[in-house]
């Protein structure tokens, strides 16, 4: 997408823009943000690592990944591997990675994107915004961290060229060749240079990065890791805990349908794809105001 055609989206989509900061800025002001806002944030990236290695079809407890974020062994561990969605397709899911590697894998690396976000964000409350490296670096990065331990390290955040994408299926015929590389150097000046929304700004990297699938696999996590970096470091979502991966794991089938209308290039799609994200932002609010009330109780339970 050119930055004619994104100053385009714009005004299209200021009403969803609108849904999702008043969204954000209500969430804010819970009282739970101004002393405990790290745990708080703590328990939002270990949700949203658990929904995103659920896209993947890593279908596990979150009380794994509680155990694995502190450092503890795997839960029933002589099964984990086995517990993978064998057919996150066919349940909508956008699936594949987990099923070849282990569910457990993909879940320790989409716990390394979450901890790749923690790192870039800024403090809540800090006065100045952070500096993110460019997108193309970024997105290396995500790749290399969520990639580890169950992707080839020779393909360890690194574009593809002729191989074809084997994750994120039902999203339509991915690029090959040197146009992997052109959509994403478009994109990284698109991004480097636009005066967007954040909402729109890790909108349009979240569907691109699917609709382009520049790796091999790891796609997905990659994708809505550094959509969240976007989210907060760009000023949607200061408080760095809105949920929306929590949203699109519970209905998967809407978000792959959502993502593959994007991929369309149809103008009403691309639209209803920048909405869909609204709303998901909207009801991510929702979901980080129970952690947040959680927190406050002394209380953590598993999302519904």
């Amino acid at each position: 997408m050119t930055q004619d055609a994104l100053a385009g989206w714009v005004d299209v989509t200021a009403d969803a823009v609108g849904r999702a900061r008043s969204a954000c800025a209500e969430l804010r002001w819970h009282e739970a943000y101004r002393r405990r806002w790290r745990e708080v944030r703590a328990e939002a990236g270990l949700r949203a690592a658990h929904a995103s290695a659920a896209l993947e079809g890593a279908r596990l407890p979150l009380e794994l990944v509680r155990s694995l974020a502190t450092g503890g062994t795997a839960l029933g561990h002589t099964d984990a591997s086995a517990r993978s969605d064998t057919d996150a397709s066919a349940r909508g899911g956008t699936g594949g990675p987990a099923r070849e590697a282990g569910a457990e894998a993909v879940l320790v690396g989409a716990l390394r994107g979450a901890s790749f976000v923690d790192a870039l964000v800024p403090d809540l409350g800090a006065q100045q915004a952070a500096a993110l490296p460019p997108l193309p670096q970024l997105l290396a990065r995500a790749h290399t961290l969520v990639g580890a331990g169950w992707l080839p390290v020779e393909q360890l955040g690194r574009l593809r060229t002729d191989e074809p994408a084997l994750d994120q299926r039902g999203l339509g015929r991915a690029p090959t060749g040197r146009e992997v590389a052109a959509r994403v150097d478009l994109l990284a000046r698109t991004i480097a240079t636009t005066q967007a929304p954040a909402l729109v700004v890790a909108a349009l990297v979240h569907a691109e990065v699917l609709a382009v699938r520049p790796f091999v696999a790891g796609n997905g996590l990659v994708a809505r890791a550094v959509a969240r970096a976007l989210a907060t470091t760009g000023g949607l979502d200061p408080t760095g805990s809105v949920l929306p991966e929590v949203v699109w794991a519970a209905a998967p089938q809407q978000y792959v349908a959502a993502v593959a209308g994007y991929a369309t290039g149809e103008p009403q799609r691309v639209a209803a794809w920048f909405g869909t994200y609204a709303d998901a932002v909207v009801a991510g609010a929702a979901q980080a105001r129970q952690v947040a009330d959680a927190v406050l109780a002394g209380r953590l339970t598993p999302p519904q």
